[in-house]
C-alpha cells in the first residue's frame, strides 16, 4: 500500500488541479512492506493529495485502511459485497466532484498566557486534529482539513487553557479562523473566557461540548470492545460494548445502534445491557468499526 501511495504521490506531482483525490481500493492486507515504510509514504503523501479507502470483502484490515484515510483526509469504508462497489464508487467521485475549495486549514490564534489544548473534529466524524499543527503565525497554527464542497459544515471542538484572572475579568482566550490556501479567510469565530464565582455558571456543560464529547467516547467504545472480543475478553469486551449501546441511544445515532445490534443482543439500550452474540458475520464486525467514527449532530432544542 505504501508503494501505492508513493505512485500516487508521483502522478500527482505533475498535476496543477488544485483538489487532488485518490481512491484506494483493496481486498486484503499490506503484505511485503513494514509498518514503517507505510507510516512514511503517508507522511509524504500528507498535504499532496486526499484519499478515500474501501476494503473489499473481508480479507482487509481496519487498522490499516483507518490509518491512510486519516493521515491523508479521506474517508474508510466497507464494501462487504463486490456488487456494491459500482455504487459506491459512484458516490465516492459524486462527492469528490462536489468540492470546491482546496486546502482549507483551521487556524487557531491564541494569546500570550494562553494554551491550546486540543483540536478535534467532532462532525460528520471524529478526527483527532492536535498533533497536525503546522505554525503559520506569532502564536498561531494551522490544523488541515482538506476540502470542502459548497453549503458543507463541520464541527469542531477547540479546548484552551488560560491563566487565572479576577471574577469579573474578560479576555479572548481564542481566534479561529478557516483558512483557503494561507490566505483567503473564509470564516472567522472568537472564544471568550470569562472568570465568575457563579458556581451554576462555572460548572454548567455547553449541550454541544457534551453530546460531541459523548459521540467521541462512542466511537471509542466501539473500537476497544471490539478489540477486547477479538482478544477473548468477553467480559471488558460487554462492558465496553453496552456502554456504546446506551451513548448511541442517549444521542439518537440510530445508524450506530443498528451496525450495534448486529454484534450484540441488545436487553436495554438505556442502560447498555447487552449480551455478546456468539456468532458474528466478519462483514457486520468491520462496518461497525470502519463506521464507528460517524457521529450525529445534536438534535434540536424543543
Amino acid at each position: 500500500m505504501g508503494t501505492w501511495l508513493q505512485l500516487a504521490r508521483q502522478v500527482f506531482a505533475s498535476s496543477t488541479a488544485p483538489l487532488r483525490h485518490a481512491i484506494l481500493l483493496t481486498d486484503g492486507k499490506n503484505e511485503h512492506e513494514r509498518p514503517d515504510h507505510l507510516a512514511a509514504a503517508i507522511a509524504d503523501c500528507d498535504g499532496v493529495f486526499s484519499c478515500d479507502c474501501r476494503g473489499v470483502g473481508t480479507d482487509w484490515e481496519v487498522a490499516e485502511l483507518r490509518r491512510i484515510s486519516t493521515g491523508l483526509l479521506g474517508t474508510v469504508d466497507i464494501v462487504a459485497d463486490p456488487a456494491g462497489l459500482a455504487a459506491d464508487f459512484e458516490a465516492m467521485m459524486q462527492t469528490a466532484m462536489g468540492k470546491q475549495v482546496a486546502d482549507v486549514a483551521l487556524r487557531i490564534w491564541t494569546p500570550q498566557h494562553a494554551e491550546l489544548q486540543f483540536v478535534k473534529q467532532v462532525a460528520p466524524t471524529v478526527a483527532d486534529l492536535t498533533g497536525r499543527r503546522a505554525q503559520s503565525g506569532p502564536q498561531a497554527g494551522d490544523y488541515p482539513t482538506g476540502s470542502w464542497g459548497g453549503g458543507e459544515s463541520r464541527d469542531y471542538h477547540v479546548c484552551v487553557q488560560v491563566s487565572s484572572a479576577a471574577i469579573g475579568q474578560e479576555m479572548l482566550a481564542a481566534r479561529v479562523s478557516l483558512v483557503a490556501g494561507t490566505e483567503v479567510v473564509l470564516g472567522q469565530g472568537l472564544v471568550r473566557a470569562v472568570w465568575t464565582d457563579d458556581e451554576a455558571l462555572s460548572t454548567r456543560i455547553n449541550p454541544n461540548v457534551a453530546h460531541y464529547t459523548g459521540q467521541a467516547e462512542l466511537a471509542q467504545a466501539i473500537q476497544d470492545g471490539l478489540e477486547a472480543r477479538k482478544n477473548g475478553d468477553e467480559e471488558l469486551a460487554t462492558a465496553k460494548l453496552g456502554r456504546a449501546v446506551a451513548l448511541a441511544n442517549e444521542s439518537g445515532n440510530e445508524d450506530t445502534a443498528k451496525l450495534l445490534a448486529k454484534v450484540v443482543d441488545v436487553i436495554d439500550p438505556a442502560t447498555g445491557t447487552v449480551r455478546l452474540k456468539r456468532k458474528v458475520d466478519d462483514a457486520d464486525e468491520m462496518a461497525l468499526d470502519t463506521r464507528s467514527t460517524k457521529t450525529v449532530r445534536t438534535r434540536p432544542r424543543t
